[in-house]
């Protein structure tokens, strides 16, 4: 018999590979002689690092760069060899929401600026291809500290450049976008973006409205970071010839997806995709008896290119049914049933959110087990 693991992570208590791992002591609990393949995953936000390095033999780096409000930090990335030299890099290392204290979020005083920074140092160590995750930003800047730091230029009304590291609060203070000393190496790299959200740039579904609360801001601070982006949009029209207020997508990361496009080009794709290729997860799953997948929530949500709905449609192109096991199952998540998953678990019903960090990996051995002995004993 031969099952594959490959879980997402599970939020503030497993990463990929050590749910992964959890899995499969569970699955040999029960069918001892089973071959089972570890195929940790991601969705291009947490864990996409580990899962690519993971899957190319790839070498972590680490950089030192500016976080969210301009700490200095030291922020992991990776490289590997594919077709060309390639840098994976999640902007949760430089200018995620996790690095912030709480009582010290606010979009409007935050950068991405550090996520610039690591896409230099992926230029400087020679790649050719980028592939950024942006999920988990504790930013609203529109990616303008990001480009600041290759080198963009942001003007105000005076003629004067704003100052280093931009942040959401000088949004509204651009008069004039000037790329000429953006760093040249872009022009010959290839950026690739794993974004699985539809979200606009500005409006009521833009990067502010929707995300922003979740970073601190109230309904006046959220007006008032929507009327920047809103200014972003028409200067990239003005003086980039760039129209993507209102393409989908570019409002994640609080608008990051939208300034990799205008200012470097990038093209955005689904991030499980994208993972799902690297770790070459079409061979691994052919022939396999079943898949086991996981993550920490699972609800109504899951069908916008979350992890388990993107392993589990993969696994059903060659016939494979697909098991979540997840921490939580909310509202509405009974409609992926619909698009791919054969039956889906949580761990932890009945306990509290502590108690289910803690032994999270515990529940997850025990659940993968009564679920292989419902299925392959009684």
């Amino acid at each position: 018999m031969k099952i594959l693991c490959a879980p997402d992570s599970f939020k503030e208590s497993l990463t990929a590979t050590q749910g992964a791992e959890a899995m499969k002591r569970g699955v040999l609990r029960v069918v001892p002689d089973a071959a089972v393949d570890l195929c940790p995953i991601a969705d291009g936000g947490d864990g996409t690092v580990d899962a690519m390095l993971a899957a190319t033999g790839g070498q972590r780096m680490t950089s030192q760069v500016q976080g969210p409000l301009a700490e200095p930090l030291g922020a992991d990335w990776g490289m590997f060899e594919a077709a060309e030299r390639t840098a994976v890099i999640e902007m949760a290392a430089a200018s995620g929401l996790a690095l912030v204290p709480i009582k010290q979020r606010d979009p409007r005083e935050t950068s991405t600026f550090g996520t610039g920074q690591l896409i230099a140092a992926a230029l400087d160590a020679g790649a050719k291809t980028i592939i950024l995750g942006i999920g988990g930003s504790a930013t609203n800047d529109g990616g303008c500290g990001m480009a600041q730091a290759l080198g963009a230029v942001f003007l105000n009304a005076s003629g004067e450049p704003i100052e280093k590291p931009f942040v959401g609060k000088r949004l509204s203070d651009i008069a004039r976008i000037d790329l000429s000393a953006l760093d040249a190496r872009l022009s010959q790299t290839r950026v690739t973006v794993a974004c699985d959200v539809n979200n606009p740039l500005t409006g009521p579904n833009g990067a502010a409205a929707i995300y922003g609360p979740q970073k601190g801001a109230t309904p006046p601070i959220v007006e008032f970071l929507d009327a920047g982006l809103v200014n972003l949009a028409q200067h990239m029209r003005a003086d980039l010839d760039k129209d993507v207020q209102t393409t989908r997508g570019v409002g994640a990361a609080g608008g990051l997806g939208g300034g990799l496009v205008a200012f470097l080009g990038a093209i955005l794709k689904p991030g499980v995709s994208m993972v799902l290729d690297a770790v070459d997860f079409d061979t691994r799953v052919r022939g396999c008896d079943l898949c086991l997948t996981g993550e920490g929530r699972i609800d109504g949500q899951s069908l916008s290119g979350k992890a388990c709905l993107g392993v589990a449609q993969a696994a059903g192109l060659h016939g494979v049914e697909t098991i979540a096991l997840v921490g939580k199952a909310g509202p509405g998540a009974e409609a992926t049933l619909e698009h791919g998953l054969a039956s889906y678990h949580p761990i932890s019903e009945g306990l509290p959110l502590d108690e289910a960090i803690r032994r999270a990996s515990e529940l997850l051995e025990e659940t993968t087990a009564r679920v292989l002995r419902t299925r392959f004993v009684e």
